[in-house]
């Protein structure tokens, strides 16, 4: 019903502005590109909203491979040239981004990046925040330590990045249970599960109440 709700929504917001141009979102990512492509996916028949390009700092990253079948741009960059805010806001400004998604990009991000874009910056994290963020936690790092923990339900935070790993201010946690039996692997299976249903619908929310 809320899913319905927002697609109703978002559509007479797109009716009201045919004639303007669309929101710019640019994805940040550095490895499979699982998370980018469903995005993409999701906003390609989407008049209001125009993915204007994957940023990735891995030259070997999956996302490279992916792409290719989309029209969408792809922007390979170095560690140098995102700690040089004269070589990399020209760089990303040339997109003219409205929200940037951070989908499985594993470098912090600098503060001038994140003054240059206050509260148009959003990660991706696969646990529930505030438990087992910070450096170091990402990927099959934060289901190992979950399941060490024992615990019981994990889930996806997305949260608006600021100066400290996984600290900025949440904007949705979505969970799942777990149980006794569940591999590291399998937790892993939950949370992409969750991402992939979760993660398009907040962006466009997102963009929704940016207009």
């Amino acid at each position: 019903m809320e899913r319905a709700i927002q697609t109703v929504f978002f559509r007479k917001f797109l009716l009201n502005n045919l004639n303007s141009k669309p929101q710019q979102l640019v994805i940040f990512a550095s490895g499979s590109g699982s998370n980018a492509m469903n995005v993409i996916a999701f906003f390609a028949n989407n008049p209001g909203v125009q993915v204007a390009a994957v940023f990735c700092n891995n030259p070997k990253a999956g996302i490279i491979e992916k792409i290719k079948s989309t029209q969408v741009p792809l922007v390979l960059f170095n560690k140098a040239q995102f700690e040089n805010p004269d070589l990399f806001l020209p760089l990303i400004q040339t997109y003219q981004p409205t929200l940037i998604a951070l989908l499985g990009f594993l470098w912090k991000v600098p503060a001038y990046l994140i003054q240059a874009y206050p509260q148009q910056m959003l990660n991706l994290h696969p646990a529930l925040l505030p438990k087992f963020g910070g450096k170091g936690m990402y990927g099959h790092h934060v289901h190992e330590a979950v399941k060490l923990a024992g615990e019981t339900e994990t889930g996806i935070s997305l949260h608006y990045v600021n100066e400290h790993y996984d600290e900025g201010k949440l904007i949705a946690q979505f969970k799942t249970p777990l149980s006794d039996t569940d591999t590291p692997d399998g937790i892993a299976e939950k949370i992409h599960h969750l991402e992939q249903i979760h993660v398009p619908v907040v962006i466009e929310t997102i963009l929704l109440n940016l207009s």
